[in-house]
């Protein structure tokens, strides 16, 4: 998890690739960096929430007894890496 002004991020390596998300997620505020990175799959170690890493995107909400809820997505960035450097851009300044 990195902070960057008044956000708080994700930084993920995934087969060789970067990738960053919002953290804490959309959820109550789970830090995701505190839980278990699967492939591209991070669950939250809160309450459960799945998120794809690569695209942000919630793939199963939080889970309380038998009942799993819907959650927002996190918001993805684009990441590149120049040297030691890891640059990190909102996605919407790429055009995606």
């Amino acid at each position: 998890m990195v902070k960057i002004k008044d956000k708080e991020l994700l930084i993920v390596n995934v087969n060789g690739n970067f990738y960053a998300i919002t953290n804490p997620y959309t959820h109550k505020g789970g830090d995701l960096s505190k839980g278990s990175l699967v492939d591209k799959v991070v669950t939250c170690p809160v309450h459960g929430s799945k998120f794809d890493v690569t695209t942000g995107k919630s793939l199963s909400g939080p889970k309380s007894g038998f009942f799993r809820s819907k959650t927002g997505d996190a918001t993805p960035y684009e990441v590149r890496v120049e040297g030691k450097d890891i640059l990190i851009y909102q996605r919407s300044s790429w055009g995606m």
